[in-house]
């Protein structure tokens, strides 16, 4: 790419907690896909009618062509609604761009099947924006036999990665992911998802006090675990397969444990049950680095899960010492604004026709490009 072309890259991000679009404008070294600044952040909130449909979508019901067409439209809007307000920050507009990465909405995540599905509109968002769209990074993936997720670990190592201290980057969104980084630029990277990260505490406390999530962990905090249901939660047959591997509300869903809680045979106070799925996600993201990581030295957390104090705590404690936990504001990235990087950066590679995915993180036959084009 001639350095004249603008390397200025949007990357926006709504994830499985579905609460709304982180967005982030980023450039980058001119000829490389090395972040040079981070030069806003913005976040829209997704409308209580707007949740609801992407969550309706989550499983099968009547006319769902027809529901999904209408609600990836609005995502759009919402898509350039956060766009506009990056561009008003920075003072720039929309000529200033080279291209918008949107990873879009996953509703369906079956690439057991051969198929992930990120509802989106992307020839609506380049219409809206006037800016080139790069979209579906992880259809590409999937056509080649691999999972189609995680893809941020290339993005962890290409941010987060450290020559002389091996590290574990855990995503903890809506589902809960690890990147491990071994020391030294020659060692491989991979990853894959240790299974729910807020996505069912988010559902629990919905369901009982009617709130989107629960702040600083404090209402998990104030129950007490649960060991029977955990062991129940924790006999699910996904925590022992080995990665690749990938997961989603497919699996993960309030069916998942209200089957759980009927199993245990007793009555769980709503708290104990929010603290015992708190210890899930810690406890399964402390058992996939003692089992794939064990000499990492440093822990970093991004995702809404880096916000829930209590969740922290049961990291650190579920990991025994074994490495220390810190969000990665330590290292000069807010959490919340890993992943629409990463799909700045997916956008940039693109854009250069560099590969996107990590075959021994996904499975896939091979490194391939992904995504596809809208041009503005």
């Amino acid at each position: 790419m001639p350095d004249s072309v603008s390397s200025l890259y949007i990357g926006l991000m709504s994830g499985t907690s579905l609460d709304g679009v982180d967005g982030v404008l980023a450039s980058f070294t001119p000829g490389s896909d090395s972040i040079s600044a981070t030069l806003a952040a913005a976040y829209v909130p997704f409308p209580e009618h707007l949740r609801a449909d992407l969550m309706a979508l989550q499983a099968a019901g009547p006319n769902e062509i027809e529901r999904e067409a209408l609600a990836a439209n609005a995502l759009a809007v919402h898509y350039a609604d956060c766009v506009a307000q990056l561009l008003r920050q920075t003072g720039r507009n929309a000529a200033d761009i080279r291209m918008v990465g949107v990873h879009g909405q996953t509703i369906r995540h079956r690439p057991e099947l051969g198929f992930t599905r990120q509802t989106n509109n992307p020839a609506l968002l380049a219409e809206l924006c006037n800016i080139d769209v790069a979209a579906d990074f992880r259809s590409r993936d999937v056509a080649a036999g691999g999972q189609g997720a995680p893809l941020v670990p290339a993005f962890h190592r290409a941010l987060f990665g450290d020559d002389r201290q091996s590290r574990v980057v855990v995503n903890i969104g809506g589902i809960a992911n690890v990147s491990i980084l071994p020391a030294g630029a020659g060692q491989a990277t991979y990853g894959f998802d240790t299974g729910p990260g807020n996505a069912l505490m988010d559902a629990w406390i919905k369901l009982h006090r009617g709130q989107h999530y629960d702040a600083d962990g404090d209402w998990g905090a104030s129950g007490k675990v649960h060991e029977g249901l955990l062991a129940r939660l924790r006999d699910e047959n996904f925590f022992r397969l080995a990665p690749p591997k990938s997961s989603g509300r497919d699996l993960f869903h309030m069916d998942w444990l209200q089957a759980a809680l009927q199993k245990t045979g007793e009555a769980v106070a709503p708290a104990d049950v929010q603290a015992t799925l708190a210890m899930l996600t810690a406890g399964t993201i402390a058992d996939a680095i003692a089992a794939h990581a064990p000499d990492a030295q440093q822990v970093y957390v991004c995702g809404g899960g880096a916000e829930n104090r209590f969740l922290m705590r049961l990291l650190q404690q579920a990991l025994q010492g074994r490495a220390g936990v810190q969000s990665t504001a330590a290292l000069g990235i807010a959490p919340n604004q890993v992943e629409a990087l990463a799909f700045a950066w997916l956008a940039r590679r693109f854009d250069l026709r560099l590969p996107g995915n990590l075959p021994a993180v996904t499975g896939a036959r091979g490194l391939r490009v992904l995504g596809a084009l809208y041009p503005a």
